[in-house]
């Protein structure tokens, strides 16, 4: 029997929560708020759930098999007052089974390990990808993260519509609808677009000056004409639970010529990883081009008054079920099917930062744009 075989007949086990747990959202395709027991068979799948959860199961749910928690839960507490603690129930679930070993994620609990283990059920994790299929999406996903993307740029579209109707006052300070324009507010009308597309914001950057320079810093306070505003938008589709991922810079007002040549830079630099991008490239190799093409062009990347400055992030991330997801793209040699995010950045208190951020499909001979929204400087 093959490797491939042997991995494709192991028995496979997971334990969570499915909106937050990407493998068993993966495997399902459902979503629950409370923990539930996945389990693979000879390719047969059985989910183990709540009374509360299981008819929506069997309605939404990839599956082959439905069985009752409480049901299990009332086998093993038997004459006993008290209800038996989950993991019991697990152990008694997988004995009923005959299951002896088992896969499970690296993130597999601790405490059901050990009950596991007591009941001499052997675990191991996978070395690298649990589901390893996940790394080159499908044209069903796709579909999926295009729909996302459209929710992100959703987003970017009320933020442009926002600035474009601020005007400038005191200290350059931008105002709106009567009132400060701050990155608080903002936040607020760019989050509120994405939930009225169907799309649940987290922790979206509008992040201007020198607060730009701290990558993730989200942004506070007033927002200033003529200075560089980072907008990095990345919310999840809340039908599919896909990540969209993007980054735009601009300048409400008219932007100097420092922050011209930062803002050109990046454009150029992120242009040059995308034609460079293609299957059998090392992501690394190309990450160190760009941080060159940036020094060659005078950002170099540096220590400075006791922070760093220039280009000291990564040049992107796989994306889809996970914000941050593998592969990462200085760790990977580009494969078709993989999604990935480009987002150069530069960075330099005085000046600000810019980074600018799309999202790509590694194909046969390049990449192929998910992304669409137009890349301006100036509002």
């Amino acid at each position: 029997m093959s490797t491939r075989q042997k991995k494709d007949n192991a028995t496979r086990l997971i334990v969570a929560v499915s909106e937050q747990d990407p493998d068993l959202l993966y495997a399902t395709r459902f979503f629950a708020p409370d923990a539930f027991i996945f389990l693979e068979e000879r390719g047969k799948r059985t989910l183990v759930l709540s009374d509360l959860e299981i008819d929506r199961a069997r309605r939404q749910a990839k599956a082959d098999e439905f069985v009752s928690y409480s049901a299990l839960e009332r086998e093993v507490q038997g004459k006993q007052k008290k209800a038996p603690p989950y993991e019991k129930v697990l152990a008694h679930f997988l004995r009923k089974r005959g299951v002896r070993s088992a896969l499970v994620p690296a993130n597999f609990p601790l405490g059901f390990a050990e009950e596991l283990a007591g009941s001499r059920i052997k675990l191991r994790t996978t070395n690298g990808l649990f589901w390893p299929e996940r790394e080159a999406k499908t044209e069903e996903e796709l579909k999926l993260m295009r729909r996302a993307l459209a929710i992100t740029e959703a987003g970017m579209a009320r933020a442009m519509e926002v600035l474009s109707a601020s005007k400038p006052g005191t200290g350059r300070k931008l105002s709106w609808s009567g009132k400060a324009l701050t990155s608080e507010v903002l936040r607020a009308e760019i989050d509120s677009a994405i939930l009225r597309t169907g799309g649940l914001p987290a922790n979206t950057i509008v992040a201007g000056g020198n607060q730009a320079c701290d990558p993730h810093e989200r942004g506070f306070g007033p927002l200033k004409a003529d200075s560089l505003i980072i907008l990095d938008i990345f919310p999840r589709d809340a039908k599919s639970g896909y990540f969209g991922d993007m980054t735009r810079t601009v300048v409400r007002g008219r932007a100097n010529e420092a922050q011209r040549r930062l803002w050109d830079t990046v454009r150029d630099g992120q242009a040059l990883a995308l034609k460079k991008m293609k299957p059998g490239v090392d992501g690394l190799a190309l990450h160190n081009e760009v941080k060159q093409f940036f020094t060659d062009r005078g950002f170099p990347t540096e220590v400075r008054n006791g922070r760093q400055v220039g280009f000291f992030h990564g040049t992107g991330h796989g994306l889809g079920l996970e914000i941050h997801e593998f592969p990462r793209f200085q760790k990977t040699v580009f494969k078709p099917g993989q999604v990935l995010t480009v987002e150069p950045g530069l960075y330099y208190p005085g000046i600000g930062g810019v980074r600018i951020e799309d999202v790509v499909v590694v194909t046969k001979s390049g990449t192929r744009m998910l992304s669409r929204f137009e890349k301006r400087l100036e509002i």
